[in-house]
């Protein structure tokens, strides 16, 4: 078995050091070595070699119940790094620029205008103007975008197309073009919605689930098999809205439109019908609610659709409505940022 050279130890303490930093806001050395167990000498050189990367200051000093000086707090440096999330839909654009400990530092949003006659929106330029209204002028690490429709798993293209007005091929490219971001990349909006819901919603410490996205302009899924984001070989896992109920689309039958004066009941029972046979192949065991719909029917619409799957399926299945505070998409894009954010800066 081969022994980690000194270089690799010190960058391994290095992120470990970081990571608990991340998770319990600023702390003393002797707080680092009682979570690490690393050495005096050892937590003194990281942090020193932290400070030096620009990417721990010395936050304060902590009063301790003993004699002499207080120990002294180190705390990352937040805006070492900035990312920002991006959720594009057929009505607008919403933008959310975080530090590197998540903290949010700045928001826009801008309606999408429907095409001029004879003439196309310009969605690059609305959405560069809208993430260089949240920055205020700092340069971003990572923007993350989250849209309707089928991305590419591994390019992360869109291989089939949304109706976004102005929607472009070379949406990404202009972009990184337009901001001067280290990287922009493309995700689908329910996917990103199912990254928030996972990390700080209804299926936290699940590590399988289905998400059911049932939203104004739009029916989807996403899958998170062993607490990963499964997109499939082509990038269309979780696609539930094409599923064919009686012959028609689930998503015909749980548009918001025809489910608009629908008893609670009734749409309980049209989405079980759906979650059926999403039960039956994956047996995920969770399928939590969202969208505007699943928000809006809460407890009350979920333990309905409970029963109804139970009555179809051997397998238990609990059914949970999104708990995701505001905007999930757009959370979920800020999470992708951050994940790849963090490892840039710190290794």
């Amino acid at each position: 078995m081969k022994t980690a050279t000194p270089a690799t130890a010190r960058a391994i303490n290095d992120r470990l050091a970081l990571d608990l930093l991340l998770a319990h806001g600023p702390l003393t050395a002797p707080q680092l070595r009682d979570l690490t167990g690393l050495s005096r000498p050892t937590v003194a050189d990281l942090v020193e070699r932290l400070r030096a990367a620009g990417l721990v200051e010395a936050g304060g000093e902590t009063g301790e119940e003993r004699r002499g000086p207080n120990a002294r707090l180190y705390a990352l440096v937040a805006d070492r790094a900035l990312v920002a999330g991006v959720d594009i839909r057929r009505s607008g654009i919403a933008v959310t620029v975080a530090d590197l400990t998540g903290s949010t530092v700045g928001s826009a949003a801008r309606p999408l205008p429907r095409p001029p006659a004879g003439g196309e929106v310009d969605l690059p330029a609305l959405v560069a103007e809208a993430v260089a209204e949240a920055a205020a002028g700092r340069t971003l690490q990572v923007v993350a975008v989250g849209a309707p429709g089928l991305m590419h798993p591994r390019t992360r293209a869109m291989i089939a197309g949304n109706d976004v007005p102005g929607w472009r091929a070379d949406l990404l490219p202009e972009l990184g073009s337009r901001l001067g971001a280290g990287q922009v990349l493309l995700e689908n909006e329910v996917n990103l919605a199912a990254i928030a819901e996972h990390r700080t919603g209804a299926a936290t410490g699940s590590e399988d689930f289905v998400l059911l996205w049932l939203e104004n302009e739009g029916v989807g899924g996403a899958v998170v098999l062993g607490g990963r984001l499964r997109r499939g070989v082509s990038g269309g896992a979780g696609e539930l809205g094409l599923l064919d109920i009686g012959g028609e689309s689930f998503c015909e039958t749980v548009d918001l439109r025809a489910v608009l004066d629908l008893p609670r009941e009734q749409l309980a029972d049209r989405i079980a019908r759906g979650l059926f046979a999403v039960v039956a192949v994956l047996d995920p065991g969770l399928i939590v609610l969202g969208g505007s719909t699943g928000r809006a029917g809460g407890e009350a619409l979920a333990a309905l659709v409970a029963e109804r799957v139970a009555l179809r399926s051997l397998a238990p299945t609990e059914i949970r409505p999104s708990t995701v505070e505001g905007n999930a998409v757009l959370q979920g894009a800020v999470l992708t940022a951050l994940d790849l954010a963090r490892d840039e800066v710190f290794g």
